[in-house]
């Protein structure tokens, strides 16, 4: 019988991988696709506009274990200031993700929102590249978000984390 092997944190970390673009999901290994300019600009715009919030820690690219067998590389996380120099970030430490979506928007919505909810990320954000529109993603509950929201680049919108900011859609 052929069964796949899954994973576990620990060994996915010893693992040759390269060093960018592997994330562990559920036990399963997957490559993610290059970063192409639009994708990295907007990731890069997102991070000015993020980094204007006090006591937060944006982290760019960085990996958030979810589980021990679920380790991604979200494009942005807003996290809860803290010392990481011995852990890695796990939900309870994220205010906000941001995923940047091109060629990967399918992968985000269907593989790895669900994990953000199941693990308990309060919001994610979506930036579709592709159909140009930012998908808000709120209030978790098991595997998926209570609300959802479309926004247009040049709206605004306000994390959970921060009502009272107004930050408008990047394109």
């Amino acid at each position: 019988m052929v069964r796949p092997y899954r994973f576990r944190l620990e060994e996915f970390l010893r693992l040759p991988l390269p060093e960018r673009g592997v994330e562990l999901l559920e036990g399963e290994v997957y490559q993610m696709a290059p970063i192409g300019p639009r994708h990295a600009y907007t990731v890069n715009r997102w991070n000015r506009i993020l980094s204007g919030f006090p006591e937060v820690w944006v982290q760019v690219q960085g990996p958030l274990v979810l589980s021990p067998d679920t380790y991604l590389e979200p494009d942005l996380a807003l996290l809860r200031p803290g010392d990481y120099r011995e852990r890695l970030p796990r939900p309870e430490d994220v205010l906000l993700l941001v995923e940047v979506a091109e060629a990967s928007l399918d992968y985000d919505l269907s593989k790895k929102v669900p994990l953000y909810a199941k693990g308990g990320v309060p919001e994610v954000w979506v930036q579709d590249l592709l159909s140009e529109r930012l998908l808000l993603f709120r209030t978790p509950e098991g595997d998926h978000y209570r609300e959802q929201i479309w926004v247009k680049p040049g709206e605004r919108v306000s994390p959970l984390a921060f009502p009272e900011a107004s930050l408008e859609v990047p394109w």
